[in-house]
């Protein structure tokens, strides 16, 4: 089974590309509780410079490593990064809408 993001080449049973995909967020959710703040804690003077624009590369960069690091699953940085900004934009407009408690 070979799954390109943003492509044409699905291929493979449902069950698998379901499994691989349960797969990449957990790998996804371990690297931004674990690298992501040590990323972020080294590229602070960018991000700081940037006035925090930068954590769209970081979202970006940990999003391309971890579709590296799954099997069956393609997608290049340019992509990655893009998938970052709306993962950023989703997690902004969820932070904004949930009451704090």
């Amino acid at each position: 089974m070979v799954v390109t993001l943003f492509g044409d080449n699905w291929s493979g049973s449902t069950s698998e590309m379901i499994a691989t995909f349960l797969l990449a967020g957990l790998i996804f959710s371990i690297m931004n509780a674990i690298i992501k703040p040590i990323v972020t804690l080294f590229s602070m003077p960018f991000v700081i410079a940037t006035v925090g624009l930068f954590t769209i590369i970081i979202n970006g960069f940990m999003l391309w490593l971890t579709i590296a690091m799954v099997p069956n699953i393609h997608m290049s940085f340019g992509w990655a990064i893009v998938s970052g900004l709306i993962i950023s934009m989703i997690n902004y407009l969820m932070n904004t809408l949930t009451p704090d408690s």
